[in-house]
């Protein structure tokens, strides 16, 4: 499935900032399941744009305004097909998670991190899962998936980014990141690595995940998580709505939390108060047509 994207977000300040500095992560990855066909960032004021891959294995791209402004615009463009992902043809027991090299190769992604650090009630949920269904992996990440999906109410403006996940089940509300840093701690509280992952969704509705009528979608940037499974992979799975991540869902990173993918950061130069709009625009495309060759043309 081809998808055209338009990442766009603008900083409206109350007075002159000198500078600001900035960190933009919304280019698609490329990987078993996506290609990458073009990209480009448009910033106003214009800038030089510098891409690299971060420590995650996610697309960078960095700029500064040096001028006095009182606006940023950053407009990221970019094409993408996505392909299914493989089934999952393994059932490992669960003591394959204590092999030393399977350990060795996902620490990063067992450990508490700033917005997945559990407590008591989410071991003890997890714990339950572990103890009722037995042996198997992938059945356990199945029901983590399902029990992440089922403790939250999707409520927009519920929360904020650094909400504590205890709170999160103590509360029963949430976004997409609420979901996902939910479904992480409860994987690795019972030693199941597990990533937290930031991209686009094409749905009429992220709370369930149902297509859209039409070619065309204005969204926000979604959040998912991803299991690792010994003898497999990653198993990616979305529980804010309650499925397996498909055709429609669009990857650009993953880290432990969302501070390792935050879509843009940055830091300015002076006092003044910014107002923020944020959108994305996806278009679903059946084939390639001219504008999927002009962001070919002008991929950076």
């Amino acid at each position: 499935m081809r998808f055209d994207i338009r990442y766009r977000t603008t900083f409206t300040y109350d007075g002159l900032v000198r500078e600001s500095q900035n960190e933009l992560r919304a280019c698609p990855a490329t990987d078993d399941r996506q290609q990458l066909i073009g990209y480009r960032v448009m910033t106003n004021p214009s800038s030089r744009v510098s891409s690299s891959v971060d420590y995650w294995g996610t697309r960078v791209d960095a700029f500064g305004i040096r001028a006095p402004h009182l606006s940023l615009e950053v407009v990221a463009e970019a094409a993408v097909e996505t392909r299914q992902a493989p089934m999952v043809t393994t059932a490992p027991r669960l003591d394959a998670l204590t092999d030393e090299a399977f350990v060795d190769s996902h620490w990063e992604y067992l450990q508490p991190s700033a917005h997945t650090h559990w407590g008591e009630a989410v071991s003890a949920a997890a714990s339950r899962q572990r103890d009722y269904l037995g042996t198997d992996v992938v059945s356990l990440v199945l029901a983590l998936h399902r029990l992440a999906g089922a403790s939250i109410t999707y409520t927009p403006g519920s929360t904020y980014i650094g909400v504590d996940v205890e709170a999160v089940l103590d509360e029963g509300e949430g976004v997409c990141q609420d979901f996902a840093h939910l479904a992480v701690a409860l994987c690795r509280s019972v030693e199941i690595p597990a990533r937290y992952v930031s991209g686009y969704f094409f749905a009429a509705d992220d709370a369930t995940g149902v297509d859209a009528d039409t070619d065309m979608v204005d969204v926000q940037t979604h959040a998912w998580f991803e299991a690792a499974i010994p003898g497999f992979g990653w198993l990616a799975l979305d529980p804010t709505n309650q499925r397996e991540v498909g055709l429609r869902h669009v990857k650009i990173g993953h880290g432990r939390d969302y501070d390792d993918v935050p879509p843009l950061r940055g830091t300015v130069a002076g006092t003044a108060v910014h107002a923020l709009d944020a959108s994305v625009e996806i278009r679903r495309v059946g084939s390639i047509g001219p504008h999927w060759q002009i962001a070919q043309q002008q991929q950076q």
